[in-house]
């Protein structure tokens, strides 16, 4: 019998994805192991492969499906002897739920006359009623409802042009062409209000935002909504370290060591130092870690991503330089797995290398620190009562509140400040 194909759960608290690419079509032959399709998950873009061999005999949910529920079928595939006869009663693509409608809005589908509303059948028993009708359930991909929602375009004005009068994609994009009143606009709203918004002599185009960016946004908005952030900021003279990294590097070329490793090592080393900095907020109790797993920003197309250096405190310099190049280039290629970036007990964001003197980063919940690392360059500075020059890089630490009071965020910071400013107390 056919073989349904499902979609899979890219890690442990996903729930839906969106399938942005199918690397197969209806007809061809696949067998275990080859990649079928592109997931994209809230962390990453990641690539699916086939549990079974056998030809593609229906592809049920379409590339760019959003909100594709884990488990859901997304295409069925056909063994030896079996034909697409075999598979007519497959799934259709899952709509999204509908709001409750009214009852007085509501009517019996067989006539046309208004009648009371009836008692609820069974969905597979109704017969599909067309999408731009206006009059009870409206028939619509996911994507092409989240399109529409966009645009302010009212499901009900639309043709649909998939199966069963389907409104899809291609529908919401031609009403946008053809300009389609919005829902602003239909409900006599003044459209001044919106010029004024977008000017007309502003050309524009609308990105649609990936799963990543719709995470981020919503994950950092309830990080700045729900914790109370406080800061504090000192500068550190690196010169001693700069120095050290050259005596590294110049030992071997095996030992190519960067500044970030440096940073990555001495929160690692001062964490364990101050393991009252080494928590999160858990509601009535705080958690409070034995060992520093730091996740650290890596700027990806569409967004960012913080892979985990776990047990960093009892790593070499070497070994978190080799694990994050490596880790640093899954994430860009979009083949982290998820235990490579789920969890982490404190993160490091650094943009000195885009010329950035300062900036306040936004914790990443549900941690409870994060490093704002920034450039190092040469300033004037005092010493023993006379003006000298030293290379200075300000970092700035983001605390939560309710796990991190000032002076253990404060007394933190000092122990990275010198472990970074004495370099050779990290390796001893």
């Amino acid at each position: 019998m056919p073989t349904n194909v499902l979609m899979p759960a890219l890690s442990p608290t996903m729930e839906k994805g969106t399938l942005s690419k199918w690397n197969i079509k209806e007809g061809d032959t696949v067998s275990a192991g080859d990649v079928i399709a592109e997931i994209e998950t809230d962390k990453a873009t990641m690539e699916v492969e086939a549990a079974d061999e056998g030809t593609v005999g229906k592809i049920v949910v379409p590339e760019g499906t959003e909100d594709v529920a884990v488990n859901s079928v997304i295409a069925v595939l056909l063994g030896e002897d079996e034909s697409k006869e075999d598979i007519k009663d497959a799934p259709e693509p899952p709509a999204a739920p509908e709001p409750e409608a009214k009852p007085e809005a509501k009517a019996s589908e067989s006539k046309p006359e208004p009648k009371p509303a009836p008692a609820p059948q069974p969905a597979a028993k109704q017969e599909a009623p067309k999408a731009s009708s206006g009059e009870g359930r409206i028939f619509a991909s996911p994507l092409a409802r989240r399109l529409a929602e966009q645009a302010g375009i009212p499901l009900s004005s639309l043709q649909g042009s998939g199966p069963h009068g389907r409104i899809i994609k291609h529908d919401v994009e031609t009403a946008k062409e053809q300009g389609v009143p919005s829902k602003a606009a239909a409900k006599g709203a003044a459209p001044a209000a919106a010029e004024a918004a977008i000017p007309t002599d502003m050309p524009y185009e609308e990105v649609k935002l990936s799963s990543m960016r719709r995470t981020i946004a919503k994950r950092l908005e309830e990080s700045k909504r729900t914790i109370p952030h406080f800061y504090l900021t000192v500068d550190v003279e690196i010169d001693k370290l700069l120095a050290l990294r050259k005596q590294i590097k110049a030992t071997s070329d095996e030992y190519n060591v960067s500044v970030n490793d440096f940073i990555i090592k001495a929160c690692a080393m001062a964490l364990k130092k101050k393991p009252a900095a080494n928590v999160q907020f858990a509601g009535d109790k705080l958690l409070q870690f034995k060992r520093s797993d730091i996740s650290v920003a890596v700027a990806i197309d569409g967004g960012l991503i913080t892979p985990v250096i776990r047990g960093a405190e009892s790593k070499s310099l070497n070994d978190i330089s080799t694990e994050m190049r490596e880790l640093a280039a899954k994430a860009r290629d979009g083949k982290l797995k998820p235990e490579e970036f789920q969890g982490g007990s404190f993160s490091i964001s650094n943009l000195g290398m885009y010329g950035i003197k300062h900036f306040d980063a936004v914790i990443n919940p549900p941690q409870a620190g994060i490093l704002a690392v920034g450039k190092g360059e040469q300033r004037a500075v005092v010493k023993n009562g006379a003006v000298a020059i030293a290379t200075v890089m300000t970092i700035t630490l983001s605390c939560d509140h309710r796990a991190i009071d000032g002076a253990v965020g404060a007394e933190f910071l000092q122990v990275v400040k010198g472990f970074l400013e004495e370099p050779l107390t990290m390796l001893i």
